[in-house]
C-alpha cells in the first residue's frame, strides 16, 4: 500500500459501491479504460491522467489481498484514526480534540498484513506497489454480409485503424539492435521509498517513471512508446448461422497494454443484409409461396426453394390460406446446435383480372357450389 490509500476512494473512481464483486469491478475497469486510454484520445492530458486513476484503483481492488487491507485502511481512517497523520491535519495520532492512537495500535488492528513499514509501502514494500500490467482497449468495428454467408458462413476481412505495436521495434519502444536494461534506481520496482519521519511511502521512480526499465535509444518511429497509430486488415472467420446484430470477438488483436499488460480485442458487429427469399425465426428459415384456388382445391406437388436447391412440397387438396407446412431439416445449420427447419405459408392467390373464358368457368363453378359456406352466420 502507498499514502494515497489514505486519501484516495477507488471505489468512486471506478463508479462502484465498496460491495461491488470482483466481476462488476473488471467490467467497470474495462468500460472506463476504454474511453479513457491514452491510444483511443491522443494528446489529451486529461484522459491520460483518467487512465491512470482508473489503472490504479483497478490494480489494488483486483487483487483480493490488497483490496482487504485498502478496505481496513479506509474504515480507519474514516473513524479518524488516521487523522492528523503526516501534516494531514485533525484528531488522531496525537491530533488535538481526538483520541490518540499508538503505532503499535495501529499494528494491532492491522495484524497479518506484514509490519508497519511495508503496510506505507517502505523499503520493504511490495514490488506490486507500482502499477501492474495493463490490458490494451479494445477495438470496434463492423461487417456487413449478405443472408447466405451468415447461414453458410464465411472468411473475409474487417479494415481497424487505430493503437497498434510499433512495426518497426515491435513493441519495445526501443531501437532495434540497442539495449533494454532494468533502472538502476528501483532495481526494476518502478517504485522508490520516500522517507517520512517514521515511516516511509512509495512513489513512482524519478529514472524510469515507474516502468521499471531504460532504453537506450528509443525507436526512431514511435518514440519509445512502442505504439504506433495504423490501419491494419484482419482476417475474420464468421461461424454458420450467425445472426443479425452478432458480435464477433478477436482475441489479442486489439490496442497493445501497457506496462506488460495483454493487448486487447478486436470487437466485430455483424450486420447481416436481409433476404428476398427467406425470413428467419431463430434457425428457422420462413418462406411464403402463393398457389391457386385450384391448388388449394384440388392439391399440387410445389418445387419450393432452401438455401441448398429445391425441394418438392405436397399440398393436399382442400388447403386453406395461411396454412403453414414444415420441412425438416431445411433450415440454419449453425456451427454448433440444432438445425433448423423450413416453414412454408401459402397463401391463396386471388386474380386481379379475369379472361371471359376464367370467368365463365368460375360462374359455372358458382351455380354448382352449395349455400353451405355461410350457414353458420344464421338469418
Amino acid at each position: 500500500m502507498n499514502r494515497d490509500w489514505l486519501e484516495k476512494d477507488f471505489y468512486a473512481t471506478l463508479g462502484l459501491s465498496q460491495s461491488a464483486s470482483a466481476e462488476e469491478i473488471k467490467k467497470a475497469y474495462r468500460r472506463l479504460a476504454q474511453k479513457h486510454h491514452p491510444d483511443a484520445n491522443p494528446g489529451d492530458a486529461a484522459a491520460e491522467e483518467k487512465f491512470k486513476e482508473i489503472s490504479e484503483a483497478y490494480a489494488t481492488l483486483s487483487n483480493p489481498e490488497q483490496r482487504k487491507e485498502y478496505d481496513q485502511v479506509r474504515r480507519m481512517a474514516a473513524s479518524g484514526g488516521y487523522q492528523g497523520f503526516g501534516g494531514m491535519g485533525g484528531p488522531g495520532f496525537g491530533g488535538a480534540g481526538g483520541q490518540r492512537v499508538r503505532v503499535e495500535d495501529l499494528e494491532d488492528l492491522l495484524g497479518g498484513f506484514g509490519d508497519i513499514g511495508d503496510l506505507f509501502g517502505g523499503v520493504r514494500g511490495r514490488a506490486g506497489a507500482r502499477s501492474g500490467p495493463v490490458r490494451g482497449a479494445d477495438i470496434n468495428t463492423t461487417l456487413t454480409i449478405d443472408f447466405d454467408e451468415a447461414a453458410h458462413g464465411v472468411t473475409t476481412e474487417v479494415t481497424v485503424e487505430g493503437a497498434a505495436p510499433c512495426s518497426r521495434c515491435g513493441g519495445t519502444g526501443a531501437e532495434p539492435g540497442t539495449r533494454i536494461t532494468t533502472c538502476p534506481t528501483c532495481s526494476g520496482r518502478g517504485v522508490v521509498a520516500q522517507n517520512q519521519g517514521f515511516f516511509s511511502f512509495s512513489q513512482p521512480c524519478p529514472q524510469c517513471q515507474g516502468s521499471g526499465r531504460l532504453i537506450e535509444t528509443p525507436c526512431s518511429k514511435c518514440g519509445g512508446s512502442g505504439v504506433e497509430s495504423r490501419r491494419r486488415r484482419l482476417k475474420v472467420k464468421v461461424p454458420a448461422g450467425v445472426k443479425d446484430g452478432a458480435t464477433l470477438r478477436l482475441r489479442g488483436k486489439g490496442g497493445p497494454g501497457m506496462n506488460g499488460g495483454p493487448r486487447g480485442d478486436v470487437l466485430v458487429k455483424v450486420h447481416v443484409t436481409p433476404s428476398r427469399t427467406f425470413g428467419r425465426k431463430g434457425n428457422d428459415l420462413t418462406l411464403t409461396v402463393p398457389i391457386s384456388y385450384s391448388e388449394a382445391s384440388l392439391g399440387t406437388k410445389l418445387a419450393v426453394p432452401t438455401l441448398n436447391g429445391e425441394v418438392k412440397l405436397k399440398i393436399p387438396s382442400g388447403t386453406q390460406s395461411g396454412k403453414t407446412f414444415r420441412v425438416k431439416g431445411q433450415g440454419i445449420k449453425p456451427s454448433q446446435g440444432k438445425s433448423g427447419d423450413l416453414l412454408v405459408t401459402v397463401q391463396v392467390a386471388v386474380p386481379q383480372k379475369l379472361s371471359k373464358e376464367e370467368k365463365k368457368l368460375l360462374e359455372e363453378l358458382a351455380e354448382h357450389q352449395n349455400g353451405e359456406l355461410r350457414s353458420h352466420l344464421g338469418g
